[in-house]
């Protein structure tokens, strides 16, 4: 009886890597490996079983169909690796992972996300804390591992783009705009608060602040209560509001996942769980 091979466990975390993050590089930097030892483990793995899992193509990387119907028992093996670990240990590890995040995303994209990766993974709490790009931006790497951040359309920088987000001119239903605009706004550093003055100015538009929060919610409470009017994200908007006509265009913004430079199993799981949910 021939010998049974055994699927080689760092060579299926090399795989499953790539295919979620979406490149050779970007794996590396989670896995905290060069780009040629990613490639050498997913090329060991290849010929070990006579496929190829990805077709290289200038600037990305695409699953092939092996490589795409493997990638879900390549993700239950790790999940399996792990449990099994575990169990070796008496005791299922726990893992915290810092998430930062903005706060409409926090309240309205990921609980629903948050809920099916814990039951996927229940052995990684996730900390979710809410804040302004560019002030979380610098705490990348020391208050959190991962950020979940908005930057204007096309403009350069780190990160991974998982979507692009229109955002809107919102007021209350029955709103009616005065000769200077009420502009009510997210404290200073928002990007929202300084796109929203740039388009007025930009348009000759007189307009006048008429609220200004720390918090997102406390901004459109009082937007829904007909204090002004405010942008948000089309895709979050919150009850109470409607999109508002008339007013400047608005620059496309994008959301994009960066990662610290090197990250626990957890991070990187919850990394590419996110990226595998939010770019779908």
């Amino acid at each position: 009886m021939p010998p049974r091979r055994v699927l080689d466990l760092d060579a299926i975390s090399a795989f499953t890597a790539v295919a979620e993050l979406g490149g050779f590089t970007r794996a590396a930097a989670v896995l905290n490996l060069t780009q040629s030892g990613i490639s050498m483990r997913i090329r060991r793995l290849e010929e070990a079983e006579d496929v190829r899992l990805f077709d290289r193509l200038p600037g990305m990387v695409r699953l092939t169909p092996q490589g795409a119907a493997f990638l879900p028992h390549a993700r239950r093996l790790l999940r399996l690796n792990e449990a099994a670990r575990a169990a070796l240990h008496g005791a299922q590890r726990m893992e915290t992972v810092r998430l930062g995040a903005m706060e409409d995303y926090a309240t309205r994209v990921l609980p629903p996300l948050l809920a099916a990766f814990r039951q996927a993974v229940p052995e990684v709490v996730v900390e979710v804390e809410t804040g302004l790009t560019q002030r979380m931006l610098p705490q990348l790497g020391r208050r959190h591992e991962l950020l979940l951040a908005m930057h204007r359309q096309g403009a350069g920088g780190d990160g991974r783009t998982l979507r692009r987000s229109r955002p809107v001119w919102a007021a209350a239903p029955g709103f009616r705009m005065p000769g200077t605009v009420p502009l009510a706004l997210y404290a200073q550093g928002c990007l929202f608060r300084d796109w929203a003055i740039a388009a007025l100015e930009g348009a000759g538009r007189p307009w006048r602040l008429a609220y200004s929060a720390g918090s997102q919610a406390a901004v459109e409470a009082a937007v829904a209560g007909g204090i002004g009017c405010t942008l948000v994200r089309e895709a979050t908007m919150a009850p109470g509001l409607r999109p508002l006509d008339g007013l400047p265009p608005l620059p496309g913004s994008e959301i994009r996942l960066h990662a610290a430079p090197k990250l626990g199993d957890g991070a990187r799981r919850l990394a590419a769980f996110l990226t595998e949910r939010l770019a779908a």
